[in-house]
């Protein structure tokens, strides 16, 4: 529930619309439902701007059905991220509104269109196996009200594919960076660029990489000024971050 649909119902009472009864209904689970195995915060949207999201990994495809269900139920946009195909079958039988995005492993359902500001998010991979990571951030932005630039495999090793792509790249009001391996792409598009950027370290690369570790440390010790950093894998992280910047007035 927003602020916005609290004060239209404050006002439904106000005007005769609504009886105290019936508004007492519509808040009876407010600020949260308990489920046993999860509390689904209600309201979370209205001090954050944007409703619970769920991570379903760990969770059991029952758990995460039952969670949709709730958050279906009280008219939410609801994002489950780390999600599988068999998840999303079950969530599809209880709403077959609900789509799948397999590459970003994120469900959606939108019972509400957010408004999109003119401002975009640009999101840069310096390689395509970093692409899954890119989809996670990527969806994320745009489910949450963004227009998104796509820009993959456009690492160190062929910076002339970067270049090309920097008046794109400048448009943006924000820029999320992913990289695995040595994570140099986020200090040299830190370095062209007079925009926020978020690096997102990928634990794609070799022995030495430590499954990201590398990444994370080279984005964490950048000389570009401006550079932000999230955890290892974790473009939803970004996703939201650049949505939160790129949706400020």
């Amino acid at each position: 529930m927003t602020g916005k649909e609290v004060e239209k119902l404050l006002k439904d009472v106000h005007d005769g619309n609504k009886s105290v009864e019936e508004a007492l209904e519509i808040l009876k689970s407010f600020p949260y439902t308990d489920l046993g195995f999860a509390r689904i915060d209600h309201h979370r949207e209205m001090r954050t701007g944007y409703p619970e999201i769920v991570y379903c990994a760990g969770k059991t495809t029952e758990q995460v059905r039952e969670i949709f269900r709730v958050m279906i139920e009280k008219e939410n946009n609801v994002i489950g991220t780390r999600a599988n195909q068999e998840m999303y079958e079950s969530i599809r039988k209880i709403c077959p509104e609900a789509v799948y995005f397999h590459e970003a492993r994120i469900i959606s359902v939108q019972n509400k269109k957010p408004d999109i500001p003119d401002t975009s998010i640009a999101v840069i991979t310096a390689g395509t196996s970093d692409i899954p990571v890119a989809e996670e951030a990527a969806v994320t932005a745009e489910l949450l009200g963004n227009k998104v630039l796509r820009i993959y495999d456009a690492g160190v090793a062929g910076i002339h594919r970067l270049v090309d792509k920097l008046p794109e790249i400048r448009s943006c009001r924000v820029i999320i960076v992913i990289a695995g391996m040595e994570g140099a792409l986020a200090s040299v598009v830190g370095g062209l660029v007079d925009k926020p950027v978020i690096a997102v370290p990928t634990s794609v690369g070799y022995g030495a990489n430590f499954g990201g570790i590398s990444a994370l440390l080279a984005m964490l010790t950048s000389c570009s000024a401006g550079v932000t950093v999230v955890n290892i894998d974790n473009g939803f992280g970004a996703g939201l971050s650049a949505s939160m910047i790129n949706r400020m007035k």
